[in-house]
């Protein structure tokens, strides 16, 4: 027997999506990360650029194209006051927070609802800037702070107490390669864009409640497909050793580059679920 991949009508996706505070993007337009890297090769282009702050409006360009996706909306907004701390980079607010008032009266220090931004150049290390003392001020005043060097991102909260790296995503190892990176955007989003900006939703909504069972299942899903991006460009002879076993029990083949496709997918989905089956049984006899 053949395995075979249920339809889902575009419809039904975007139905799925607007039940978890997320919208789909539609097929032909450009993936955020495409649009980042093009801007910071512009940017770069000039010659004339410091090598920090001349970036900060194509990140925040970023984070506004990923927040739009989300309900409620999340927006960057640069150049915070100094609440103490010291002067942020930027801060991400969402939508309740943006309502038009009295401009010539707004609400004096708005703390930003999902955490604080910390730039530093791409040539810096962000394990450095992550354990830094400054950034260990803002968590303290903030309680979340998203550190970047445009090329490596790290979202750091809580835990016992200490400032640490709750989720990092990096998209090249270094500045150089960070540089050939820019210099081909489209391939950069073909290959890791999706899991990118899945990353991102994620950070722009960690602060934010979980308020009915879509909102777990999101994030539930997201952290799925982040695990299938990575299995399905990894050949690991462990894989394939499952593979077998399962079409041997089973009495079926995973045939041909759908069959590749439709195993993977089934068993990351299998183990999250299973493994998140697993905590809530737990933890319902833990509380009893």
């Amino acid at each position: 027997m053949r395995a075979r991949k249920l339809p889902m009508t575009e419809n039904s996706a975007f139905a799925v999506a607007r039940a978890a505070r997320v919208r789909i993007m539609p097929r032909t337009q450009m993936n955020p990360l495409d649009s980042y890297l093009g801007e910071i090769a512009m940017i770069r282009s000039t010659g004339a650029n410091v090598k920090e702050t001349s970036f900060y409006p194509a990140l925040a360009n970023l984070l506004n194209a990923v927040g739009d996706d989300l309900q409620p909306v999340v927006k960057c907004v640069l150049h915070l006051q100094n609440k103490g701390a010291g002067i942020p980079d930027g801060g991400l607010f969402t939508a309740s927070q943006l309502k038009k008032r009295d401009l010539a009266n707004p609400f004096e220090g708005q703390p930003p609802e999902r955490g604080v931004i910390e730039i530093k150049s791409p040539g810096d290390d962000l394990s450095k800037l992550a354990a830094s003392d400054q950034v260990a001020k803002y968590w303290r005043q903030y309680r979340l702070v998203f550190a970047t060097n445009y090329r490596d991102f790290a979202l750091i909260g809580g835990r016992d107490g200490k400032p640490v790296v709750l989720e990092r995503f990096t998209l090249a190892a270094d500045e150089t390669d960070f540089w050939n990176l820019a210099q081909h955007p489209r391939k950069a989003a073909d290959e890791f864009g999706d899991r990118f900006v899945e990353y991102l939703k994620r950070m722009l909504l960690r602060n934010a409640p979980l308020s009915s069972p879509q909102d777990l299942a999101w994030f539930l899903a997201s952290y799925a497909r982040d695990a299938r991006f990575r299995v399905e460009r990894a050949e690991l002879a462990a894989l394939d050793a499952v593979r077998t076993a399962l079409e041997d029990a089973l009495g079926m083949k995973f045939e041909g580059e759908k069959g590749r496709h439709f195993f993977r997918s089934t068993l990351v989905q299998t183990v999250f679920y299973g493994v998140f089956a697993a905590w809530v049984l737990w933890a319902r006899r833990a509380a009893n």
